[in-house]
């Protein structure tokens, strides 16, 4: 592959992404969950807190790569719909930490269904090597990204702008 072959090809790579992004966002309209009373971006932060265990709002930020305010104010939505708890640290009486509790994991569970259906339904044509290629590109690309931010801290802020 040329340079110019390979600009080009970087170029659609990066129109895809945007697309992808735009897509998202109007996606997750037709997830079809209900009322979980808290934002979208909210409930996002159940999946960590149920992969991590409680975690302290700064190392959720952290892990989320986001300000720690916004995290805060979104941790606040989910323990007013009951989908988390705040516990005191153990290492740090004075320190609390944000637990998912029962009502959190059956809206993890509602979310992820709602996804896999609707990502289901968009390759249902799609052959199974061709869905297994596909994850494991995916996966290449994200991990690729998340290293380069890792090792900017530039990035990081430019992204918390």
């Amino acid at each position: 592959m040329t340079k110019l072959d390979s600009e080009d090809a970087i170029g659609q790579v990066a129109d895809e992404v945007l697309r992808f992004v735009r897509l998202g966002a109007r996606a997750k309209s037709m997830l079809n969950t209900g009322d979980l009373g808290a934002e979208f971006s909210a409930l996002m932060l159940l999946f960590p807190l149920r992969h991590h265990g409680p975690l302290r709002v700064t190392d959720l930020a952290d892990l989320k790569g986001a300000d720690p305010s916004t995290i805060s104010r979104q941790a606040a939505q989910l323990v007013r719909a009951g989908l988390a708890r705040r516990e005191a640290d153990p290492a740090d009486g004075r320190a609390s930490r944000l637990a998912v509790t029962e009502s959190g994991l059956a809206a993890c569970a509602r979310l992820h269904e709602g996804r896999h259906a609707l990502l289901s339904q968009a390759m249902n044509d799609w052959p199974e090597e061709r869905i297994r290629a596909f994850a494991g590109l995916f996966h290449e690309f994200n991990s690729s990204v998340e290293a380069l931010l890792r090792n900017d801290p530039a990035a990081a802020a430019r992204e918390n702008a």
